[in-house]
């Protein structure tokens, strides 16, 4: 009688001459995270397949700085993903790259008090021009900011779609992900905007009024991003009926946002809209009882994914993990990519709409 336990033998790996595709699909039959691996990316390309389905990225770390910009880009403009939810920090490095500003490799064994009498800021083994920043800042400020309505209030969505619109204008902001996703109407969700340079650039110009706004007696602009409509607006992605998958780059808040839409949607609706697929690279472990480090099979008691659904989690670095995996989509995943029905979203007033085209 044979043990029902012991069906698929490992294979080991064979050096050959190989494309990382061939080389993820080989790796699926091995042991530890290296499958893990193997399979998130082959549960990527099988979510590519899918006939109608939602592919929302949460992006969370210090990606942009690390030199992950081009790879999200990549995904946004390959519709690899089609809503991206991210910290308000990637979105800022990303903003100063594409204004042509750079970040620079450093090393970890720096003392931080002499970069700081030279003005240069640290990010683990990269390197940034801390008056660099302050000229981002101000662009944010002066040239951006200023162009928003005073007491409307927006979305995060809408910010970013309005700033990346206005990077579009610039040669240097070819590869950014905000001019990307502006391009290929993919919106971007920043919950937290406030906790990052972006945000708190943009508040400067509630502060300072200009010239002319003195002139008219106005003492400040106001600008208002409105937390509760980002909340409305990306739950209401979730309440049509279609399949929902959820991609995380680290946790945090993005990851969150994205799981608890889900759980939004199935109250509104009165139906189950749990996510259809979960796949993360991750760092951080389950045992302290954070969200970061919380499992997918652990958010399926709260009702975030489907009881059927694929899920797959991968510890690794994501400087590591992600690059392997989108070259491996690129490789084997990019015709399938562009033959997908994609969704195509429009928000207009208390309406929102959605066609796959």
């Amino acid at each position: 009688m044979k043990n029902k336990f012991l069906k698929t033998p490992t294979s080991p790996l064979k050096v050959l001459n190989k494309d990382v595709g061939e080389l993820l699909d080989e790796m699926r039959y091995i042991g530890f995270q290296g499958r893990k691996l193997g399979e998130l990316a082959n549960a990527w390309t099988n979510m590519l397949k899918e006939d109608r389905i939602i592919i929302f990225m949460g992006l969370s770390g210090a990606m942009v700085p690390a030199g992950m910009r081009n790879v999200i880009s990549y995904l946004i403009r390959q519709r690899m993903i089609d809503v991206l939810v991210s910290s308000g920090a990637n979105l800022y490095h990303d903003c100063h790259e594409a204004l042509g500003r750079k970040h620079y490799l450093g090393t970890q064994n720096s003392n931080d008090l002499v970069l700081r009498k030279h003005y240069v800021d640290r990010i683990y083994d990269v390197f940034a021009s801390e008056k660099g920043f302050y000229k981002t800042d101000t662009w944010i400020d002066k040239k951006f900011a200023q162009t928003l309505k005073d007491g409307y209030p927006y979305s995060s969505r809408e910010i970013l779609e309005l700033l990346g619109k206005k990077l579009s204008e610039r040669k240097t902001a070819k590869n950014s992900i905000l001019v990307s996703a502006y391009r290929m109407g993919v919106p971007i969700f920043c919950p937290a905007i406030g906790d990052s340079s972006l945000g708190f650039s943009i508040m400067f110009s509630n502060r300072k009024p200009t010239k002319k706004q003195m002139e008219t007696g106005k003492v400040r602009k106001h600008i208002i991003i409105d937390c509760i409509k980002d909340v409305d607006e990306i739950s209401r992605i979730c309440e049509k009926p279609v399949k929902t998958a959820g991609v995380y780059i680290g946790g945090g808040v993005p990851k969150n946002y994205i799981q608890q839409s889900a759980v939004i949607a199935s109250y509104q609706t009165r139906h189950d809209r749990s996510h259809d697929y979960g796949l993360q690279i991750t760092m951080d472990s389950p045992q302290w009882g954070g969200l970061s480090g919380c499992t997918l099979e652990e958010s399926q008691s709260w009702g975030k994914y489907d009881a059927n659904a694929t899920m797959v989690t991968c510890y690794c670095d994501a400087t590591i993990g992600l690059p392997i995996v989108v070259h491996a989509l690129m490789q084997r995943a990019e015709k399938i990519a562009k033959a997908r029905k994609k969704p195509n979203f429009r928000w207009q007033d208390d309406s929102f709409e959605l066609k796959f085209e």
